[in-house]
């Protein structure tokens, strides 16, 4: 039985609850991601900010992005826990229509499972009906 753990992409990178949008784009271009999990000062997931989110939700509605706060943006997260079989991580992020899946063991977040995961382990009948449950 494949695990979130062994898809996963370990050493995910958080931005915290308190800081400004403009951090956290700063955060996604130095990282070379399109999203990133909010945790607070406990070390515990929040919720995940995308560029969609700063993009749609802040410029566009002509938020301040030097003082609006990336926990404004901590909205409910999905998340499978680190042992979990990868058919709940494909159930989970297909049900939701969610591309990015944090993953958590002992209540914190240690990894995360993108598409780009699931393309490298899984075959291609899996994947593809995957891809056609999320972007359906």
């Amino acid at each position: 039985m494949t695990t979130a753990r062994e898809i996963m992409h370990p050493g995910v990178r958080c931005v915290d609850e308190d800081a400004s949008l403009v951090e956290a784009a700063r955060m996604m271009r130095d990282l070379d991601v399109g999203s990133l999990p909010i945790c607070g000062r406990d070390d515990r997931l929040r919720g995940i900010i995308t560029d969609r989110d700063i993009v749609i939700r802040a410029v566009a509605e002509g938020l301040d992005l030097a003082t609006t706060r990336a926990g404004e943006f901590g909205c409910h997260v999905h998340w499978v826990d680190a042992e979990d079989p990868v058919e709940h991580v494909l159930e989970t992020m297909g049900e939701h229509q969610i591309r990015r899946l944090p993953v958590i063991e002992n209540h914190r977040l240690v990894g995360m499972v993108s598409e780009a995961d699931l393309a490298r382990h899984l075959p291609e009948d899996k994947l593809a009906a995957f891809v056609e449950r999320v972007y359906a």
